[in-house]
């Protein structure tokens, strides 16, 4: 069974590099179970599928990563997405708030992780995003940049 992973990587079920992965079960689940987490939990803590989704959408983006990118604009696009959460997905960064600040943090996060200071938590805070609501945007930030960086490590070793 394929799992998000492997289709961003282009992985059928009879690959060995597919098959390797599955000599390590609990990874597997486990990075799918996390993707779960992130994206549609059971108590959204007021963060909506379609911002989580436009987020994740957006990282991809500036990991330049096209097939995760069409994977998030697909399931994006079954929300019906607002023109500003369009906006936010794809990368542009003239939005209003609270929008803006949740933009200009999940690009730091993602672009530049060591400039993060307790400051842009005070952002996010001023923005009027909850801690609940923090520690669940930096999951979802936190998982897609790693999801990105486990499928570059997997292509890479099917490449080769």
């Amino acid at each position: 069974m394929s799992d998000a992973i492997d289709r961003a990587v282009g992985l059928l079920p009879e690959d060995a590099l597919a098959l390797t992965r599955r000599q390590r079960p609990e990874f597997v689940s486990g990075a799918e179970q996390c993707l779960q987490s992130v994206l549609a939990p059971h108590d959204d803590q007021g963060l909506a599928i379609d911002l989580r989704l436009a987020l994740a959408l957006r990282i991809a983006t500036l990991n330049n990563d096209s097939a995760l990118q069409q994977d998030y604009q697909a399931q994006l696009a079954q929300y019906q997405p607002s023109e500003a959460l369009q906006s936010l997905a794809r990368g542009e960064h003239n939005l209003a708030e609270p929008l803006a600040t949740l933009a200009r943090h999940s690009d730091m996060v993602t672009q530049s992780p060591t400039l993060a200071t307790e400051e842009n938590i005070r952002l996010l805070e001023h923005a009027g995003f909850s801690n609940a609501q923090i520690v669940a945007l930096s999951e979802l930030i936190a998982f897609v940049n790693f999801q990105t960086r486990v499928i570059a490590g997997l292509r890479l070793l099917r490449s080769s």
